[in-house]
């Protein structure tokens, strides 16, 4: 097991050499999120070659408050982070903040930071011509959008929803809690995964002006008590699997780009038939290939694989697979799709595993990184 520790003091590393550089034909940086407090700082940044799997630290890349979500701009030059917290300026507030990403280092040079309009901001995104950042709101059940400037920095908002009603858990569900906004492959969309409200909205997006208007139909509903939290395309487009983190499932919806309109057409379990224990659902994704989908259990502590069928979207359970550690809020694929890298949160680790392309199978690496309270992985490219 390679083991490396981090420590909750700045650390860095130099820059990679020319001879380090031109072997870097699969070189990534993965910068990951995490819950400040006594040992984490901010976000952290690592090299990544995606031949071996193997992770190099190279320290804090930016001080700042609870980044628990990320997101980087196809460019590769800046990177954009939801500060979750209650409070910002004075207002019952999250925020965002804009980071320029030096891809030689790793470091975020901070740019600004706005009001994510509601508290407890937990997810970002951005737009497909990566003009707009979107903000999901959980504490404030809100969503909003924001227009990115020339230099990569965030102005105020162009669009804020707040979200009403409420669900069957009168503990979790007491009212709305956006936790994911994304844009359709064709930007006319957004749609946003609320767990308290148990829908998945959907509004029509004027990329243009950055703002949001509520769709006919405005929504897709999961079963009362579900949870939906994130959500992910099929490759083609056609279909939408959204993780639900009180249900323990994935919901799959086929998807009418030309309406934003969705239908369910199956409600699969993300744990085995035999446990019984305390469970919540937290990330899904699906493989570059678009032939398998992985989502991550926590209580279980692992990650569950399962097969695509290309023509009907829906899925087939391959195997679950222990995390090797506790929670694993988020987890991403390399985009190579030859490794997953799950973040243990109340374990304090990344563990790398190595994607079988043809079966989908995990297996780990023996590669495990101690960060303090990862909740965010995310690959920017570097060559």
């Amino acid at each position: 097991m390679v083991l490396a520790v981090l420590s909750p003091l700045p650390v860095w590393f130099p820059a990679a050499t020319a001879a380090e550089k031109d072997q870097a034909t699969h070189a990534y940086l993965v910068c990951v999120g995490t819950y400040t407090g006594p040992q984490s700082q901010g976000i952290y940044a690592y090299r990544f070659d995606s031949r071996t799997g193997r992770l190099t630290l190279l320290g804090l890349a930016a001080e700042t408050a609870n980044p628990s979500f990320l997101t980087v701009d196809p460019s590769g030059r800046f990177l954009y982070a939801v500060n979750e917290v209650g409070a910002f300026a004075g207002q019952k507030s999250g925020a965002v903040s804009a980071f320029a990403i030096d891809r030689e280092t790793g470091k975020l040079t901070f740019l600004n930071q706005v009001s994510s309009r509601g508290s407890g901001p937990c997810h970002v995104s951005l737009d497909r011509t990566a003009k707009h950042v979107l903000v999901a709101n959980y504490g404030g059940g809100s969503v909003a959008v924001f227009p990115v400037l020339a230099d990569g920095g965030l102005g105020e908002a162009t669009a804020f929803v707040r979200h009403r009603g409420h669900s069957m858990d009168p503990d979790r569900q007491e009212g709305a809690h956006a936790h994911a906004i994304e844009t359709s492959p064709d930007n006319r969309f957004v749609l946003a995964a609320d767990l308290g409200l148990d829908r998945l909205l959907v509004y029509h997006f004027d990329a243009a002006r950055g703002t949001l208007a509520a769709n006919d139909p405005p929504a897709a509903q999961v079963s009362p008590g579900a949870g939906p939290r994130h959500f992910a395309f099929a490759s083609n487009g056609k279909f939408i699997y959204v993780i639900n983190e009180m249900g323990s499932s994935v919901t799959v919806f086929s998807y009418n780009a030309a309406r934003g309109a969705l239908q369910e057409l199956q409600t699969i379990s993300t744990l085995p038939a035999d446990f019984h224990g305390q469970n919540d659902d937290a990330e899904v994704a699906v493989h570059p290939s678009g032939r398998f989908l992985y989502a991550s259990n926590r209580g279980h502590d692992s990650i569950a694989v399962f097969a695509i069928d290309a023509q009907k979207g829906t899925l087939s359970p391959i195997e679950h697979v222990p995390t090797e550690g506790k929670t694993p809020r988020n987890f991403a694929i390399d985009p190579t799709g030859l490794h997953l890298i799950a973040a243990n949160q109340n374990s304090n680790s990344l563990v790398v595993f190595r994607i079988d392309p043809q079966t989908g199978r995990l297996k780990g690496t023996g590669q495990v990184i101690e960060v303090p309270s990862p909740v965010c992985v995310t690959f920017v490219a570097v060559d």
